[in-house]
């Protein structure tokens, strides 16, 4: 199948450069990086190897790119207004958008911008930053795990394509796997997510920090037991020892800087919405549901990632005290 590439950062540059490297037909959707990546090609250091595509196929406008089976798209979710102009000049007649983004429903955007076609969302669970123009630097896990979001009354054939997605990321090194409940594999992320990028901001820490002090590391613990209890308000399932296996797994990662507090530092906005916003509301919406069945108020089971959410949304709105917090 052919792939685009929209958003080549930490994300899109790893999996799309993986995807070249290994011999699919891949074409990228560059926009300050373009001069950069043209003369010195677009630089993969990975625990799984490094390499250099040397002339991927690369443009600035989505207008020149050819029609893709498969539409990437990797963009932070605070960019997801170019969607809506974006998609629709990229997608093939039957292609499908695979949206590899942070937060819950971000997909909904793509089905608004190509209405029709399928949709499918895949959660990333890797360590990779963007450390300079056309460079990726990927240091460690790196899991998609993706199903349908859009079916538009083709569940069989979305499974299919799915499949097929799997089988040739597999086949370019990446470790993918296919899921028929994506709203689990949502949740489960944010479960990483809401305690690790929100407080490496609020505290200004790297997750080897916030994980190595008793305080912050008891602060995490209760953030993600809050999202545990969210998920399974609204009816998602997360599998026992799920709480247990996301603290051991950051004690075992290499120090990381994660992307929220990366964006704060460098002065872009956060995506404080996609994945503070959205499960909130959500959450906020089957509590009025069940409210209104009893007429018996229910407890929020999130008020420390609400705060936490508040709290980030007020230094999203203040980009310029970025430096205060970086010393």
């Amino acid at each position: 199948m052919r792939y685009a590439v929209v958003g080549s950062g930490a994300v899109g540059g790893l999996y799309g450069g993986m995807l070249a490297h290994h011999g699919q037909d891949v074409h990228f959707l560059l926009r300050s990086d373009f001069d950069h990546v043209t003369a010195n090609g677009l630089r993969i250091d990975s625990i799984k190897g490094d390499f250099v595509l040397p002339k991927p196929n690369i443009y600035q406008r989505a207008e020149d790119m050819p029609r893709c089976d498969v539409v990437i798209v990797a963009l932070k979710s605070t960019n997801n207004a170019m969607l809506a102009e974006t998609l629709p000049k990229i997608i093939a007649e039957d292609g499908v958008v695979l949206t590899l983004q942070n937060g819950l429903d971000v997909e909904a955007d793509s089905v608004s911008a190509v209405p029709g076609h399928g949709v499918l969302g895949g959660c990333c669970f890797l360590c990779s930053n963007k450390v300079g123009p056309g460079h990726i630097h990927h240091l460690d896990y790196g899991r998609i795990v993706f199903g349908g979001y859009e079916f538009v009354g083709r569940p069989d054939q979305i499974r299919e394509i799915g499949q097929r997605i799997a089988s040739e990321m597999t086949d370019a090194g990446i470790d993918v796997q296919w899921t028929d409940d994506l709203a689990a594999a949502r949740w489960r992320k944010l479960m990483w997510n809401v305690p690790f990028n929100g407080l490496s901001v609020v505290l200004d820490a790297s997750t080897d920090a916030i994980i190595g002090c008793p305080a912050s590391r008891t602060l995490a613990d209760r953030i993600i037991n809050e999202v545990y209890a969210g998920a399974a308000l609204c009816g998602v399932s997360i599998e026992e020892g799920a709480i247990t296996k996301t603290m051991r797994h950051t004690e075992t990662m290499v120090p990381y800087d994660s992307s929220m507090r990366l964006d704060f530092l460098n002065g872009r906005p956060m995506e404080v919405d996609a994945i503070f916003g959205s499960p909130l509301r959500a959450v906020e919406r089957r509590i009025a549901e069940l409210t209104a069945e009893s007429s018996e108020k229910l407890a929020h089971p999130m008020p420390s990632v609400k705060m936490l959410g508040e709290q980030l949304q007020f230094l999203d709105s203040r980009p310029a005290t970025a430096s205060n917090l970086s010393g």
